[in-house]
């Protein structure tokens, strides 16, 4: 679906090449009894570039969501400093905040007020002249179009999370910060879901997404970061992430069924999970492909079907969280 023009960024400045800047951002929670303090973020540097659709990630704990609550302003951060398309969120608390839109996790959403209703006082709220509110754009982008006089009550969970990205775009932010943008909805409505989230960075938005869904990151995100125990363990491109794990599998679907893996195949990683299937597990940098398929054309052997399993961003995230685990421990 095409975007109106009115949709792209407010942006009234020139605009910085970090869309969002964290240096040595610490927070601690003080807590209180046999608690103690619990240290949610430990002086955490972070880049996030203009225009890029970022991945946030890290397990339960981890200090996504504190993050977040800083950028947003309902967290105050313990040292370090946060800045927002160029504002510090100290210094520029008002521009900051109108810099960045969030879609929390929570269905946050006043049952008796339509959709249109709801867009229009949320731009009030942020102080949006009516001749420059785009309702009817937003509504549009959302598939909400047709439901714009119906209560909020009988939308659906997805149609009422959808309603949530239009609430935290009235204003126009550069940045928006999707929380889980995708928990409980079904496959359908997240392909939806993702789709709107391309349209909205295709427009100029740069698009922070914390998700529990690797598949998700490593189909919507170019850069991705992994943080864990409050530190950013990793911080990379999509490209970069993923060649981290030098591991592929190559499997041979054979005419005919095989008793045990050939002699031929003995320097190879190569096990025979059924019959008529051949796999061999290699590390490009180490084995070029070129020498696997000599070895199986020596073999003599009819092969029906060839796949190859790629590295996935799960891999590369237990590999990272699993160590980084061992090292605090």
């Amino acid at each position: 679906m095409a975007m109106d023009t009115r949709l792209e960024p407010h942006i009234e400045t020139a605009p910085p090449d970090q869309a969002v800047a964290v240096r040595q951002l610490t927070k601690i929670y003080r807590g209180s009894g046999k608690a103690g303090p619990k240290q949610a973020l430990k002086a955490i540097d972070l880049e996030i570039p203009r225009g890029s659709l970022f991945g946030l990630l890290g397990p339960n704990g981890a200090g996504k969501s504190t993050l977040i609550n800083i950028l947003a302003g309902l967290v105050t951060k313990t040292s370090g400093t946060a800045s927002i398309w160029g504002f510090d969120i100290d210094r520029r608390p008002r521009q900051a905040r109108a810099a960045i839109g969030v879609v929390p996790q929570e269905l946050n959403i006043d049952p008796f007020f339509t959709p249109k209703e709801l867009l229009e006082l949320q731009a009030g709220l942020y102080g949006v002249p009516k001749r420059e509110r785009i309702t009817a754009d937003l509504l549009d982008v959302v598939g909400l179009s047709d439901k714009a006089g119906a209560y909020a009550r009988t939308l659906s969970g997805g149609m009422r999370r959808r309603l949530m990205v239009a609430k935290a775009m009235v204003h126009s932010p550069p940045v928006l910060v999707l929380d889980e943008p995708t928990a409980g909805v079904d496959v359908e409505l997240r392909q939806q879901l993702w789709e709107q989230v391309r349209t909205l960075n295709r427009a100029g938005t740069t698009i922070l997404l914390t998700t529990h869904y690797l598949e998700e990151a490593q189909e919507l995100c170019d850069r991705i970061a992994i943080i864990n125990h409050g530190r950013v363990i990793a911080c990379e491109t999509k490209r970069e992430l993923l060649s981290r794990l030098d591991c592929k599998t190559l499997t041979f679907e054979l005419a005919a069924p095989l008793n045990a893996v050939p002699e031929a195949l003995a320097g190879f990683h190569a096990e025979l999970p059924e019959p008529s299937r051949l796999q061999i597990h290699y590390r490009p940098s180490q084995m070029p492909l070129g020498d696997i398929m000599h070895a199986m054309n020596g073999m003599g052997v009819e092969i029906v079907d060839l796949s190859t399993e790629e590295t996935d961003l799960e891999d590369i995230f237990l590999q990272l969280t699993r160590s980084d685990r061992q090292d605090a421990d």
